[in-house]
């Protein structure tokens, strides 16, 4: 009869843009999902995805959980689920990745961990090789 109604607050993804003539120095933490066409020195983490355009450059240290890079990177980068590398990518730095994927042309110069879910190989001694 009755119903307790759960207060529930939606989720909104937030989108942040640093413009193509914009230059940014110091540290950035949110939520929401960073475009960045300008220069940031400094570090970015968010729980959102971090998309660095063509004209895009980013020194220093970014957290993230996903990443599309099509401008110059430079530092630490650290996504959680999937780094895309465009054709007009320069990463060069540390990077610590669960997935990535590079297009073409891209450029790679880094140490890079991938780090995630690790499938353990099991000897199963239960079936056996059976030979005629």
């Amino acid at each position: 009869m009755f119903s307790e109604k759960k207060d529930k607050q939606p989720q909104v993804s937030e989108r942040n843009i640093i413009g193509k003539n914009t230059s940014f120095t110091g540290d950035i933490i949110s939520e929401g999902d960073f475009r960045i066409d300008g220069n940031v020195d400094g570090t970015i983490k968010t729980s959102g995805r971090v998309i660095l355009g063509k004209s895009g450059a980013i020194n220093g240290k970014v957290e993230c959980n996903n990443a599309d890079i099509e401008g110059k990177f430079s530092g630490e980068l650290i996504v959680h689920s999937l780094l895309t590398l465009k054709a007009t990518a320069t990463i060069s730095g540390d990077v610590i990745i669960s997935k990535l994927s590079v297009e073409p042309g891209a450029e790679f110069n880094a140490t890079c961990t991938m780090k995630g879910s690790v499938k353990e190989l099991k000897n199963d001694k239960s079936s056996k090789e059976k030979t005629a």
